[in-house]
């Protein structure tokens, strides 16, 4: 007879629930949650696992049944940890679960443990208080053959018969991490090199894909340890698919030089996660690059978001962290190697921020803020290094990306304190960046951030403007402008307009129209800006443009020899057609007479 099954439901603890879609997770919300078994109309107990949501308590985040084929696995290590992760039988869907307490999650994970457990002892065709179709094979014991140089062929192909089955593979994890195998095979790569057996090296590196393709998250984790990760590696470093090459990982990875810390973090926990966060980005994108199957890239991706949440979480909240990194860029400090390395370390976070949930991401970006964020990119902005620069400009297109109005509000502020705004700062990189990819970000930054506000409703499609086949925006009503926007479009184009468009008005008194790779591209970005300032802005460009000839100097363009800027021109010519005089009009005449000819 099986065992009788325990009944009791656990407490319900907080958790977040996260679904992995293209790759990403998603976070499907915050709620509470149980597990407990569920009488059907038959009698039969399914265990299931229960999130009801912390805002709508009658909404279910999640409902799923523990079955033989859903794999849950709990993060190991550490008895802090709170995740655990598994994929859904019925759709192949991975998901997650990130628990607000260590003891929350060791509460729910050890009820999957014990049903899990209830599985294995019960045999097909046992008396099972569950349903016949939960029973499995136990999966067998097995006994891998002892770590040395001499039975690395046995080891290899005991690996592979196992790894065919879902049993096999289960069985082979369970017996690796048990018997600490991967720390008995690291140091079989220094005697086999010793020994120039590239043999054995080509045994020990199929044994270590075997190994890490088992998708476990514990395996992984045990690999990318401080006392496995370069033997792991230097296994790897020999791939008998290509036995007149040898990578180079092991001195990659064992620079320590590469972990620039720019301000200590002194939490061991925080520093052993971005560590271990390295490694396995580099055993993703590089080592195992070639070989990943979905499975163990979904488990990397993994292990590397939650572990990229707790550091960012962990950074948002320690002030005295925040200000020494922010007050590296004090005047008085003259450490410009230092001060490269912090901008660089803040594009890190703020990349990872991306992939985080939104009220997260909001208290991160408003703490850098509070902490003096647009000195940062102002310092960015202008150094000498595009690598610095790219890193300010990403900074910047995050938030923006995230909310424009942050920024927005501190434009606002330095304008009413007569501060240089950022906007002008933009404007000189644009003036004067070779980098093709960091004027387009400035191009895109500066039209977000001189935007005027949400457009009115939508209304029917008809009642758009159609010109030349092509959709083209509506006009933007009077007085539907936010007050202090208005004030600083006024500021704008009565002094730093000039300064942007410079280049522009400069083109009356030039006759040569040959232009550089950069100076094409700049006048393309110029006219681009200009035609999505002519459509939002309304009246206060087009005064703009008509008092400084604007579309007489645009149509200068169309005579040089480049023929993407003269296409390039083609759409905003059709915008600012209303502000051409018949003066502006003879341009035209002549490249329509060129070209026919």
């Amino acid at each position: 007879m099986a065992q009788p099954v325990p009944h009791q439901p656990t407490d319900k603890k907080r958790v977040k629930v996260y679904e992995l879609r293209n790759n990403d997770w998603f976070d499907r919300g915050t709620g509470f949650c149980s597990a407990s078994y569920e009488t059907l109309d038959d009698g039969r107990k399914d265990p299931r696992v229960v999130v009801e949501s912390e805002d709508h308590p009658d909404r279910l985040l999640l409902e799923t049944k523990i079955q033989k084929e859903d794999g849950f696995q709990k993060q190991q290590g550490k008895p802090s940890y709170t995740l655990i992760v598994w994929q859904e039988p019925s759709s192949g869907v991975d998901m997650a679960l990130s628990f607000q307490e260590a003891e929350g999650c060791a509460m729910i994970w050890r009820f999957v443990s014990n049903v899990q457990q209830t599985f294995h002892n019960h045999l097909p065709g046992a008396d099972d208080g569950l349903s016949d179709d939960l029973a499995i094979d136990v999966p067998p014991a097995i006994n891998l053959p002892s770590a040395e140089l001499g039975n690395l062929g046995d080891i290899e192909s005991t690996m592979r018969m196992m790894s065919t089955t879902a049993n096999g593979r289960d069985a082979l994890a369970k017996a690796i991490m048990a018997e600490d195998f991967i720390g008995k095979i690291v140091p079989l790569v220094e005697m086999a090199e010793d020994l120039e057996s590239l043999q054995d090296l080509h045994r020990l590196c199929n044994i270590m894909k075997t190994v890490i393709l088992l998708n476990d998250t514990s395996i992984i984790e045990h690999a990318v340890s401080d006392e496995c990760v370069l033997g792991v590696v230097g296994a790897l470093e020999y791939d008998p698919d290509f036995p007149s090459h040898k990578a180079n990982h092991r001195h990659w990875l064992g620079n320590q030089g590469r972990y620039k810390e720019v301000v200590r973090i002194e939490d061991e926990q925080i520093r052993r996660k971005i560590h271990q966060t390295y490694r396995l980005q580099y055993l993703k994108d590089v080592v195992l690059a070639r070989i990943l199957d979905d499975p163990t890239f979904s488990v990397l991706n993994s292990l590397i978001f939650f572990n990229q949440v707790d550091i960012v979480q962990h950074l948002q909240a320690n002030a005295a962290f925040l200000n020494e990194l922010f007050g590296i860029f004090n005047p008085a400090n003259n450490d410009q190697k230092r001060k490269k390395e912090a901008v660089l370390f803040i594009q890190q976070c703020c990349a990872i921020a991306k992939n985080i949930q939104p009220p997260a991401r909001q208290t991160l970006y408003n703490n850098f803020i509070a902490h003096g964020l647009l000195q940062v990119i102002h310092f960015g902005l202008r150094h000498h290094d595009v690598g610095v620069r790219v890193g300010a400009t990403d900074i910047l297109i995050s938030i923006i990306d995230h909310d424009p109005q942050m920024i927005r509000q501190t434009l606002y502020r330095q304008m009413h304190e007569n501060q240089t705004p950022l906007t002008d700062s933009l404007i000189d990189l644009l003036l004067v960046e070779v980098d093709l990819g960091v004027k387009s970000q400035i191009s895109e930054a500066l039209k977000v951030l001189l935007d005027p506000g949400p457009p009115p409703p939508m209304q029917n499609p008809e009642n758009f403007a159609k010109a030349n086949g092509e959709f083209v925006g509506r006009q933007r009503p009077q007085g539907a402008t936010d007050p202090q926007q208005d004030v600083f479009l006024h500021r704008f184009y009565g002094r730093s307009a000039p300064r942007l468009f410079k280049p522009l008005v400069e083109l009356e008194k030039r006759t040569d129209m040959n232009f550089t790779v950069q100076q094409a591209s700049m006048f393309t970005y110029l006219v681009e800006i200009l035609t999505f300032f002519v459509r939002q802005h309304n009246l206060r460009c087009k005064f703009y443009v008509m008092s400084n000839d604007i579309a007489k100097r645009i149509s200068q363009l169309l005579a040089c020899p480049e023929k993407f800027l003269r296409l390039g021109m083609k759409q905003p010519l059709l915008v600012i057609q209303p502000l051409l005089t018949s003066n502006s009009c003879y341009p035209l005449f002549s490249i329509v007479d060129r070209t026919s000819g």
